[in-house]
């Protein structure tokens, strides 16, 4: 029913922005919440940002006023806009979706990407 595939990773310097895009193949289904995770080295992954297609938005407060959650009119893709990047945003990114905000804030999403790498070099 949904299929992710994240793409826009790559080596950035400090203070600059990128974009990823997660492209869903399946159906974007109005009851479920959609995000971005990352997960750095040794550590656990951490929700960043989440949306619902009616508007809800969420942010995680390490990336608020610098990440922003973007879609386009098809729900066929979503964006995550990060700006004024830090070497602490280095991480392997993934979007994912599921019908439940706890399920999602505490990352057991039911549709994962394959995930793309954010490298922030200082």
């Amino acid at each position: 029913q949904v299929q992710l595939v994240e793409s826009g990773g790559g080596l950035v310097q400090v203070g600059e922005s990128l974009t990823l895009s997660c492209i869903n193949s399946g159906t974007a289904l109005d009851n479920y919440f959609w995000g971005w995770f990352r997960q750095a080295p040794g550590k656990e992954r951490e929700l960043v940002a989440a949306f619902a297609w009616r508007g809800a938005r969420l942010y995680a407060d390490s990336v608020k006023d610098r990440f922003t959650i973007a879609t386009d009119s098809a729900r066929s893709t979503y964006y995550l806009q990060m700006n004024n990047l830090k070497p602490e945003d280095t991480a392997v990114y993934y979007c994912a979706a599921d019908r439940s905000v706890p399920a999602m804030k505490s990352g057991n999403a039911e549709y994962w990407g394959q995930g793309t790498q954010v490298t922030v070099s200082s």
